[in-house]
């Protein structure tokens, strides 16, 4: 099947892109939208209840189903549900992203859509912790290290 013939999309929304005009959600602001608890990545993670909290206020603000479990398989039944015959869902440089779209292929296809650069970077970034980013975002989003 081509990209042409998908008319009926579900979006699946991450945790790399909880933005409300991020790119899967503004191209398809109609559709239904999906967030997965993936219970396996807070369990391999131990994230803390403040990281939890932080993601729970942002999902209060995205028109999004809010479910628990294996991403995949809510990702699928979630789809079905709607009668949806493709996935879209904003790029994430994490292997488990491209694993979760990889286990969702093989019953729909999924379209990923690119999210443009924050900052004109092409160097090596820690994505573990948001402090080791923003050290070096810093310099190039404001030009300079901040006075403080």
């Amino acid at each position: 099947m081509t990209s042409d013939h998908l008319l009926k999309p579900v979006v699946w929304v991450h945790g790399d892109c909880l933005d409300p005009g991020g790119p899967a959600l503004a191209a398809h602001p109609h559709a239904p939208a999906l967030w997965v608890w993936d219970d396996a990545l807070l369990d391999h993670w131990n994230i803390g209840l403040k990281r939890i909290v932080f993601i729970t206020e942002c999902l209060l603000e995205l028109p999004v189903a809010i479910r628990r479990g294996m991403v995949p398989r809510e990702v699928i039944a979630f789809a079905r549900e709607h009668g949806a015959d493709h996935v879209v869902t904003t790029e994430s440089p994490s292997p488990r992203f491209r694993a979760i779209v990889a286990a969702i292929e093989p019953t729909l296809p999924v379209v990923v859509l690119p999210v443009p650069p924050f900052l004109p970077y092409a160097g090596p970034l820690d994505l573990s912790r948001f402090g080791a980013y923003w050290d070096v975002a810093k310099r190039h989003v404001f030009g300079q290290p901040p006075l403080f």
